[in-house]
């Protein structure tokens, strides 16, 4: 099963899966729509299994999620809608309806900034009630009377996105976090830990480290050896002076 965005050439197949499973249908530019206008909010399920015998078999759309986000809001908050949700009833609990649903939240926290995501569901669809409200944490906020075209009334439903905005800004500041162990051990010109820091040697970007020399008369003997950016590598190797004595 793959989960991806909806493109224009899935409309007439979401269609259909709407017309199978749902009795709020709509027409099809209200699809192309919100895909124009939202195209990262809507995704589809398909199934990758079935074999394509020619280049012009269409894939198997099974399900799909249409979603926008309110250009108006009357709260003032910036927030997402779910205008349709469907699986088709060969594909049922597989979780494909609940992986739809988080990949549209995702995005529109990622896209938009949404604060919440709302939507409206039958009182009579115990199903949907279930998912929403015992899998996804979405509130029942009121009864809406008469909401659909039969005259059934609806719940209004919405949940809180601030989880997920914390989830991004936790993976954001560990990759920023990462990034700043890589540039610090790329950069290998500056003095790490006590090294280098055993003596100044005035303002020239230079520094004395003390080195265990050779023997001299059976004592060792300490001996300073200047290191530092600007010396070449043959400052770098250790001065043994005790065999010139």
């Amino acid at each position: 099963m793959d989960i991806r965005r909806l493109e224009a050439r899935d409309i007439p197949l979401i269609q259909h899966a709407n017309l199978e499973n749902l009795p709020e249908n709509y027409f099809m530019k209200y699809y192309l729509y919100h895909a124009l206008s939202w195209p990262q909010l809507s995704y589809v399920a398909v199934d990758v299994s079935r074999p394509k015998k020619t280049p012009y078999d269409y894939p198997k759309i099974v399900g799909y999620v249409l979603a926008k986000m309110e250009e108006e809001p009357a709260d003032g908050v910036q927030h997402g809608h779910i205008t349709s949700l469907s699986v088709m009833r060969t594909h049922r609990r597989l979780g494909i309806a609940e992986k739809l649903m988080r990949q549209a939240q995702l995005a529109m926290v990622e896209t938009f900034g949404a604060q919440y995501v709302s939507l409206h569901v039958r009182v009579s669809n115990k199903a949907a009630i279930h998912l929403y409200t015992k899998t996804l944490g979405f509130d029942n906020e009121k009864s809406e009377a008469k909401y659909y075209a039969d005259g059934e009334d609806a719940y209004c439903m919405r949940l809180e996105l601030s989880a997920i905005r914390n989830q991004i800004q936790e993976a954001a500041e560990a990759e920023e976090e990462e990034g700043n162990v890589n540039d610090g051990d790329a950069d290998e010109g500056e003095p790490v830990g006590d090294v280098g820091k055993a003596g100044e040697d005035g303002g020239d970007n230079k520094k004395t480290l003390a080195v265990r020399g050779g023997k001299d008369g059976g004592k060792e003997v300490k001996r300073k050896v200047k290191v530092g950016r600007s010396l070449g590598v043959q400052a770098l190797v250790e001065k043994d002076e005790s065999k010139h004595s």
